[in-house]
This record gives structure tokens, C-alpha cells and sequence, in this order.
């Protein structure tokens, strides 16, 4: 378990996530926030779907990116923000359940580079199906 260096991450995190256009443009929505984990869901829509009608592998992209660095910035100071240095997606499973989750989560924080991973489920009734993995490496920058 982390140690937030911002008490307040919380509400930090859901400002940032209002004013971020592109989580309402795909429908998403905040459902966990924790030291170092966070977890967003989205419902497919025909707006984000491929030529086959699962959802684009840009948008599962996007909610693992999203996820992993509001991951990190749940463990930033104050004063900073996050943005992706690198990531790389691994797809596993066509996604055409109506209902998808993202886990960001931190494996390890440092000064400047914070390592996360992320997760995308498919959910269908009670089953989850891994739809997606990212390995993301994110850097805090300071605001102002």
C-alpha cells in the first residue's frame, strides 16, 4: 500500500477528471479511487467501435492510459500533475461487451518516473473477460 503525498488527491483527482473532455466524449465514469489504484467504467457505444463493431482499440487505450495515470497521480504532491512518458497495449480478447472496467494501478513510484500497469474487463452478467493490458510509465510535472 501507497502513501498519498496530497491529502486531498481525491478531490484533485475528480476536478481533473471532469474537465478531461475526452472521458466524457467515451462515456467514462470514475469508480474507485485508492492510494495508487484506480478504477474507471465506460458503456460501449456505436461511436467507439471498429469496422466489426467491438470497441476500437484506441478507446481501450485511452481508459488504461486514463487509469494508470490517475493511479499516479493519486501518490503525487501537491503541486504536480501527470502525463504518459511511454506505454505499450497488449490486446487479448475482442471487446464486445457492453460494459468495460480499467484498473490503473502503481507498481512503483519514484521522484520522477512512476511505473504502472493496467487492466480492461470485459464485464458480461457476473463474468469478466480480459479484454487488455498496458505497461505505463508516467512523470510528474509541476505546475505552475
Amino acid at each position: 500500500m501507497f502513501e498519498p503525498r496530497n491529502p486531498d488527491y481525491s478531490s484533485k483527482i475528480n476536478a481533473s477528471f471532469a474537465k478531461q473532455s475526452v472521458m466524457a466524449t467515451f462515456g467514462m465514469t470514475l469508480l474507485k479511487l485508492t492510494p495508487g489504484q484506480v478504477e474507471i467504467a465506460m458503456t460501449k457505444a456505436k461511436n467507439m467501435t471498429q469496422q466489426q463493431g467491438f470497441v476500437h482499440g484506441g478507446v481501450l487505450t485511452t481508459g488504461l492510459d486514463s487509469a494508470c495515470g490517475y493511479a499516479a497521480l493519486t501518490l503525487a504532491p501537491e503541486n504536480c500533475e501527470v502525463l504518459t512518458v511511454e506505454l505499450k497495449t497488449s490486446f487479448f480478447a475482442p471487446a464486445r461487451q457492453d460494459k468495460i472496467i480499467f484498473i490503473g494501478t502503481v507498481l512503483k513510484p519514484g521522484r520522477r518516473a512512476i511505473f504502472t500497469e493496467g487492466e480492461a474487463f470485459g464485464i458480461n452478467g457476473s463474468s469478466r473477460v480480459l479484454l487488455a493490458k498496458i505497461s505505463a510509465t508516467m512523470t510528474y510535472v509541476e505546475l505552475g
